[in-house]
């Protein structure tokens, strides 16, 4: 009888975390490497959130909280969402956990069933379908290549929909392409979900803040009011407030799905940190100039790393419209030889070849279900990133 579960060998560790892995190890060992992997603000958390967690260690605020959050954060998500968006949930629809990726987690997990199908846009952060298969769902990939701006074509999602479609994954601004659906585009996707009254829309709003050249972000919910009683809107504090150590992610729905969240973390991790629970109250009521500011700095790295990609051989990238990730495509290197010999012959051969020659970490599109690309995160200092591009330069003009 085997030791290890057999779910395990449906799904694979996550690409992006061994991507960034091996960039650790190999500064760690002394090498001169530039990580382009990992999805982490290079600022700093903000002094007014940091102040809150210092003072929930002072005042001793260092117990179990409810399962679901604090009282405080529940209400502080459920003004941000208010006032954000117009959407009116009490904290009872709210439940905190320990990152964006346990929302989802726990989502799938009391919702899934064997045979339910859950529609995965393609390119997707490479969470999603492990998590559907870790529940017993199946995922469905749908793809939504460059020359429909990587986005789901409703006609796309209306032919992906049957009657076991459970739900639609909906990640906007996108990880991994950092592509963003307008008003019309999420209006075209709605009025399809109100077509097939069976499906949920789970909506993974992490990357909203971080958008740029006067894109203006709308969620689900509120583009189609009627949607609102089956839809999971998954948000957290990582990006936008520059707390990915933090570990705070937030969902807020119906309440029956939320008290089932609830049920699958009460008998898992239980609560989140108290002492972050603290910091995330401070992010959501306080000031955030912070983020246009920091916005302004995304917005030059952007168009820089893209700039520069685009001067590179073989290689194209589109400017996305948030998040702060590029997926250029690598189709023009594909076939060439490396100085040492070796053929280039997929995007997982590319990022190991930048990696090789050049210490560059990237993340290959494969793992993101989509290639050849590849992705890079510009969450970076200007000066690396500048560098970063010059190496792809030279990686790329060194290929025969």
């Amino acid at each position: 009888m085997a030791f290890i579960a057999e779910r395990l060998s449906r799904i694979k560790p996550s690409p992006t975390n061994a991507a960034q892995g091996k960039f650790l190890e190999m500064k760690a060992a002394g090498k001169d490497v530039i990580g382009l992997a990992a999805g982490e603000p290079d600022f700093p958390t903000p002094d007014h959130i940091k102040e809150a967690a210092y003072k929930a260690i002072r005042e001793n605020d260092t117990r179990y909280t409810a399962i679901a959050g604090t009282p405080a954060l529940r209400q502080a998500i459920c003004g941000k969402l208010k006032r954000d968006h117009g959407l009116e949930y009490t904290p009872n629809q709210v439940v905190v956990s320990s990152g964006g990726k346990q929302v989802i987690f726990n989502a799938m997990l009391a919702t899934l069933d064997a045979g339910d199908e859950v529609i995965v846009p393609a390119p997707y952060w490479v969470s999603y379908p492990e998590m559907v298969l870790v529940a017993d769902g199946t995922p469905v990939i749908v793809d939504c290549p460059e020359s429909k701006g990587f986005k789901l074509q409703p006609e796309d999602l209306d032919r992906a929909i049957t009657p076991k479609t459970k739900w639609l994954i909906l990640n906007s601004p996108s990880n991994p392409t950092g592509a963003a659906y307008s008003y019309a585009e999420m209006r075209a996707i709605c009025d399809v979900l109100l077509k097939h009254p069976h499906v949920w829309v789970l909506t993974d709003d992490m990357y909203e803040k971080l958008v740029y050249d006067d894109f203006e972000f709308h969620t689900p919910a509120e583009v189609e009011p009627k949607l609102y009683e089956r839809t999971l809107t998954m948000n957290g504090v990582s990006k936008a407030y520059c707390m990915t150590g933090w570990r705070i992610g937030y969902g807020a729905g119906p309440q029956k799905l939320i008290t089932a969240m609830s049920t699958i973390q009460s008998q898992s991790t239980s609560n989140a940190s108290s002492i972050s629970q603290a910091a995330a109250t401070a992010a959501l009521n306080g000031p955030s100039d912070f983020i246009p500011r920091n916005n302004a700095v995304f917005r030059q790295r952007r168009d820089l790393i893209v700039s520069m990609l685009n001067q590179a051989r073989g290689i194209k990238c589109t400017r996305p419209e948030g998040a702060f990730y590029v997926y250029p495509s690598c189709a023009g290197v594909i076939g060439k030889k490396t100085p040492a010999g070796k053929i280039i012959a997929t995007d997982t051969d590319f990022a190991g070849y930048l990696l090789e020659s050049e210490g560059l970490s990237v993340v290959q599109g494969s793992a993101f279900g989509m290639g050849p690309n590849f992705r890079i995160s510009y969450a970076t200092a200007t000066e690396l990133l500048e560098e970063a591009g010059r190496r792809i330069q030279r990686a790329c003009a060194a290929l025969a």
